[in-house]
């Protein structure tokens, strides 16, 4: 099957996508893209691999669900399109940005910025029907992105795994703590950002680990 990926990722995870799941996956993909209104647009699916290459990642964060409203998927998890307003777990990560590095809140929410210096910003599914959060979870996806993040463990070491939420813990406990530096919080989202997310100094203390390891810090 010829998935339109960055090569470097399509040379390590060919073997998916002739799996069954893989081409069941593609099929409900498909017909979801043709009589109903999805996001990202087909063409940004796998945008955080194509500013990414394999070899590049320095930090992984997980996220869950694409956003489902106009406007905000591009295929970056927390990331939303030039000129969007924040949604909420956006505007939390800035707050902690700024208590944390002292970077204050930028104009946009794109944070394409940091997929190109390697932050790999990862949904656990990359695809969701308009205004229907969870609409495309447990067909295959989960599967593909876990394909992603255990071929990172098997053969890069000194990457910072970011895991916000017990959703990402539980998707990143495979992850090998004496090769990486994992970090665990609660979720930036309203419900739950004051019980933990809030003065978690990790992007401190990703950069720290970073230029410890020999590697160029992350400008947030």
């Amino acid at each position: 099957m010829d998935v339109k990926i960055e090569p470097s990722w399509k040379e390590r995870l060919s073997g998916e996508f002739d799996k069954e799941y893989f081409m069941q996956l593609t099929e409900f993909v498909k017909a979801e893209y043709a009589h109903t209104r999805v996001y990202p647009r087909a063409n940004l699916i796998f945008n955080a691999f194509a500013h990414c290459p394999f070899e590049k990642v320095k930090v992984v964060l997980l996220g869950q669900d694409p956003y489902h409203e106009p406007g905000q998927a591009h295929g970056l998890c927390f990331s939303v399109e030039e000129g969007t307003p924040f949604p909420h777990s956006l505007v939390n990560i800035f707050q902690e940005i700024m208590a944390d590095v002292g970077k204050p809140v930028p104009a946009s929410g794109d944070l394409t910025r940091w997929a190109d210096q390697g932050v790999l910003l990862l949904n656990a599914t990359l695809t969701v029907r308009a205004h229907t959060a969870g609409s495309h979870q447990k067909k295959g996806w989960e599967t593909f992105t876990d394909a992603v993040i255990n071929r990172l463990n098997a053969e890069r070491s000194h990457i910072v795994y970011l895991l916000w939420g017990s959703y990402a813990q539980r998707k990143g406990e495979y992850i090998d703590t004496r090769r990486n530096l994992v970090l665990k919080s609660a979720h930036p989202s309203p419900l739950s950002a004051y019980r933990g997310f809030f003065g978690n100094r990790h992007f401190s203390r990703t950069n720290d680990y970073l230029i410890a390891s020999g590697q160029t810090p992350i400008d947030w």
